[in-house]
């Protein structure tokens, strides 16, 4: 049997660009594909805070350091330039693979500046 999980996240990552008139994607930093470890051309969900529109399309590589959350053709109807977005992509594990499954989380702050990385979501309190 394999569950799905999370496997990475970018948490309030700032949308600098939407495109409608460019081939479908999500165009994000490369050095944030890189550190959250998200492919290219990997499936991704997007989650708009500002809005609550949730989506699916897939990660395209932006020039690396430039800051760029870019959505982009019919999903840039679902985010604007300035939004809040929470991009997360999973992936199916084994119960093997379980056992020491990490997801990759990384937190960004204003102009996509990272905050911080972890490997664990707190605990919800209540």
């Amino acid at each position: 049997m394999h569950t799905i999980m999370l496997k990475a996240k970018l948490h309030m990552a700032r949308v600098t660009h939407a495109v409608l008139n460019y081939e479908g994607s999500c165009a994000i930093d490369g050095e944030l594909l890189d550190l959250s470890g998200i492919r290219e051309n990997e499936q991704i969900q997007i989650y708009n805070v500002e809005n609550g529109q949730r989506f699916t399309t897939y990660a395209i590589r932006a020039e690396e350091g430039s800051k760029v959350i870019s959505v982009n053709g019919a999903a840039a109807h679902l985010a604007s330039e300035g939004q809040r977005v929470i991009i997360c992509s999973y992936a199916h594990y084994s119960e093997a693979e379980l056992e020491n499954h990490k997801p990759s989380l990384v937190y960004l702050q204003e102009g996509n500046e990272i905050s911080h990385t972890s490997n664990a979501i707190p605990v919800q309190l209540a």
